[in-house]
């Protein structure tokens, strides 16, 4: 059913900020009665400003998907509100995807306004926003009797060494992070003819598959790791597989590792792109707002792979994981631990089959120890 005028509630709450955080959104027919659509999440570590900016693009969401054309947005944040309505400037890095990804919803509709309300009258919100963080509750449980019925094995000395240093001087970061090992996948066809590398779906050369075979080798001979996790593409699969085989360790597809879509790009060389499109190609390589054609931006990237970040602090805290992906989502986890702009994006250079290794503590610090390694090789 259509819904042309909707009132959209939404909330975000972390137990800790950062901390264990959630949203809630609701969705009313114009008479703020009738309840057309309901979203909750819980989101992993988070502060309550990203919690609510998610709360936000729930509901605006939802309300697309409703066929609404005239939205109103009650909030009890209020720098949400004062953001979204231009009166104020979004400055922290975690946000600036968000409220990039809100202000494209909020295009997509004839009219959308934003009120501040108290907090008391955006209690339904704040009811789903706390049913998310209590399910946060109940995924930690669920990964608690996981790891209780793992057998035991003794840590390789130098992961464990690793492993009970404080956290690296200067962070201020406190408890054990959850550490990615960050694998690059193998060569492939497109890699050696240096072209763009999406959604496509070219498998491992010889080269490649030799590549990914030393990476599981120096990985194996690390230990302590509890899990590898996968890009859904075949080339970085075929290279986690290696490594979850040689670890004996569970392997995990996780959609949100894919490479960028680069979508009429996809398969062209740099200087043919930028000979198709010699305008929009210059300005993409130094703004990550801006989409590859039929394709999507950097910072729909970073959204989404923040997303994973945050999935795997919230369900393995303190364990050392593989991470098998693509360029982009492997700059975009150390953009994040370094706590940097996009620039990084466009100077980092990452080898295939290179090792990359990213810190994500449970009070929301970061640090990286290793950049582009291919000793092994």
């Amino acid at each position: 059913m259509t819904e042309r005028e909707v009132i959209v509630e939404a909330d975000g709450g972390s137990r800790g900020n950062p901390g264990p955080a959630g949203y809630g959104a609701v969705v009313y027919a114009a008479d703020h009665v009738r309840v057309l659509a309901e979203r909750r999440e819980f989101i992993g570590i988070a502060t309550n400003n990203v919690a609510e900016y998610r709360g936000l693009i729930a509901g605006l969401e939802a309300s697309a998907e409703l066929g609404a054309e005239i939205v109103t947005v009650r909030m009890d944040s209020k720098l949400v509100v004062e953001q979204m309505s231009g009166r104020w400037k979004v400055k922290h890095a975690a946000m600036i995807p968000l409220a990039d990804r809100a202000r494209r919803l909020v295009a997509g509709f004839g009219q959308v306004s934003f009120t501040w309300i108290p907090r008391a009258e955006n209690s339904h919100a704040d009811r789903l926003a706390n049913e998310a963080m209590d399910d946060g509750t109940l995924i930690d449980e669920v990964r608690t009797a996981r790891e209780a019925e793992k057998p035991t094995a003794a840590p390789d000395p130098v992961i464990a060494a690793v492993a009970a240093q404080p956290a690296p001087g200067w962070t201020g970061a406190t408890g054990r992070p959850t550490r990615l090992l960050l694998l690059r996948h193998g060569q492939t066809e497109l890699s050696v003819q240096r072209r763009y590398s999406g959604r496509g779906n070219p498998p491992l050369t010889e080269l490649g598959r030799e590549q990914a075979a030393r990476a599981a080798k120096m990985l194996a001979a690390k230990g302590d790791i509890s899990a590898v996790l996968s890009s859904p593409l075949s080339r970085a699969r075929d290279t986690a597989e290696a490594a979850a085989a040689a670890l004996d360790a569970p392997l995990t597809v996780m959609d949100g590792l894919i490479e960028t879509d680069f979508g009429d790009w996809e398969g062209l060389s740099f200087a043919e792109a930028a000979e198709r499109d010699p305008e929009l190609h210059g300005r993409w390589l130094g703004d990550p707002s801006l989409p590859a054609p039929g394709g999507e931006s950097f910072d729909q990237v970073r959204e989404r792979v923040d997303a994973v970040r945050r999935d795997l602090v919230a369900l393995y805290p303190g364990a050392n994981l593989v991470v098998v992906s693509h360029v982009t989502p492997i700059k975009t986890l150390l953009q994040l631990a370094l706590g940097v702009g996009p620039s990084l994006l466009y100077r980092l250079h990452l080898d295939l089959a290179s090792l990359s290794i990213a810190e994500f503590y449970p009070d929301g610090g970061s640090s990286v120890r290793l950049v582009n390694d291919t000793s092994y090789l």
